[in-house]
């Protein structure tokens, strides 16, 4: 008797740049007991080293460039239509440099995830280390969240928390931050693959019970 294939969950990356947290999920995908697989990687930018990055691995690529549509919504429709031809289970933002429209969202409601370079629903938007350190905050760090409607205002998931120094600049904090993105959004995605999390109206669930906030990794040099 032949054993029945094992489908795995299909994870599709979109980035728009370097791509170091699509290279993280490269690695973890690696593993003989990672519960997905990256079916492909796609860009607005066909200069992304994110795409070199998929090509290394042997993952599919494409490229939807933004500059070639004349409104949000069209790009929106575009990309869209090329995310559905790989039928994914998961769409996973990193770095991926667009505001993304309603209907856009709305047709992946509860099966894309992003990472922020904050402590949401503190610093939404850009430039957040340098404004962690205009603040005197002593404590930053990275958030992964259900993608909604609300720019960087989805279900929060998880966090990894990162200390400020006294001495810290932009660029010091931002290599703090995304040592532990490398280290935070394979584990998350891990756990949507493994059904663990799922997003129910508003509500993330883990386990299939309620999250009364994020789960929390402690604080980081």
């Amino acid at each position: 008797m032949i054993a029945a294939e094992v489908t795995l969950p299909r994870i599709l990356v979109l980035a728009s740049g370097s791509g170091t947290n699509l290279q993280a999920l490269i690695e973890a995908a690696r593993e003989r007991d990672f519960p997905g697989q990256i079916v492909a990687v796609g860009c607005n930018r066909p200069g992304a080293f994110a795409l070199e990055r998929a090509a290394q691995a042997g993952i599919e690529t494409f490229t939807v460039d933004h500059t070639g549509y004349d409104s949000r919504e069209a790009f929106d429709a575009a990309l869209l239509a090329a995310i559905m031809k790989f039928n994914p289970d998961v769409v996973v933002l990193a770095g991926f440099m667009r505001i993304l429209t309603a209907d856009f969202v709305r047709a992946l409601k509860g099966k894309m995830l992003n990472i922020h370079p904050s402590l949401l629903p503190r610093y939404t938007g850009l430039n957040t280390h340098q404004r962690v350190i205009d603040a005197g905050d002593t404590l930053h760090g990275v958030s992964i969240h259900f993608v909604t409607e609300d720019l960087d205002g989805g279900p929060v998931i998880a966090q990894a928390e990162v200390r400020v120094d006294p001495s810290d600049t932009a660029a010091t904090l931002a290599e703090k931050v995304q040592r532990q993105e490398h280290i935070l959004y394979p584990v998350v995605i891990r756990w949507f693959c493994e059904g663990r999390i799922q997003l129910d109206g508003h509500q993330v669930l883990f386990d299939g019970a309620a999250l009364e906030g994020p789960m929390r990794l402690g604080a980081d040099d």
